[in-house]
């Protein structure tokens, strides 16, 4: 068979990319209303509601994924990691949270579910960001305190020793991130729907 006129392999073409376009900004705009639904209702004292928000949000994220499996264990390893850097940050007593601890000296559950929250970005809106762990940490060293001191100022979140909790942020997210990147990379279950091109 012979190759396809040009108009239409244009139009098929345009046609993927507006399917990624819709893919990266639904995304992007999930990820962050569950992001204020989290942080407002954890501020308000029923960080469950926003718990139930994140937790839809990664069901969506993982119902849309064309493998599943890897978005899966993506998600599954970012809520080990959160769980284990923010319960340092309870336990060394640098961040007071207000509502959700279960377990004391534990990071609330709702914000460990950011974790699995932010994986949600990593294969899609952040996918740009693969292989590029220098402006990862970059990235993550802003980034990730700016989204802490943002919950502070909402009232989600209290910093005990507000300078060792700071450094403690930029150094984790400055090496968090980009390993989260590379895991991104491996466990990577929206592949073929951001990298597909017709022919």
């Amino acid at each position: 068979m012979g190759r396809q006129p040009l108009p239409l392999r244009q139009s098929r073409r345009e046609s993927v990319m507006n399917e990624r376009t819709k893919l990266v900004l639904s995304n992007f705009v999930i990820y962050q209303i569950a992001w204020f639904a989290g942080v407002w209702t954890a501020a308000a004292g029923r960080p469950w509601i926003g718990a139930v928000a994140m937790g839809l949000a990664i069901v969506i994220h993982l119902f849309r994924a064309p493998r599943r499996e890897p978005e899966l264990a993506l998600v599954s390893m970012a809520l080990g990691i959160g769980l284990l850097f923010d319960s340092l940050l309870v336990w060394r007593g640098w961040v007071h949270y207000p509502s959700g601890i279960l377990v004391p000296d534990l990071a609330p559950y709702w914000m460990v579910l950011m974790w699995g929250l932010f994986a949600t970005l990593l294969n899609v809106t952040l996918r740009w960001m693969h292989g590029r762990f220098v402006i990862a940490a970059l990235l993550g060293a802003i980034g990730g305190p700016a989204a802490y001191y943002g919950g502070m100022r909402m009232g989600a979140l209290q910093f005990s020793d507000e300078a060792a909790a700071l450094i403690a942020l930029v150094v984790g997210w400055a090496i968090i991130t980009p390993l989260l990147i590379a895991l991104a990379d491996r466990f990577n279950g929206y592949v073929h729907a951001m990298e597909a091109t017709p022919s």
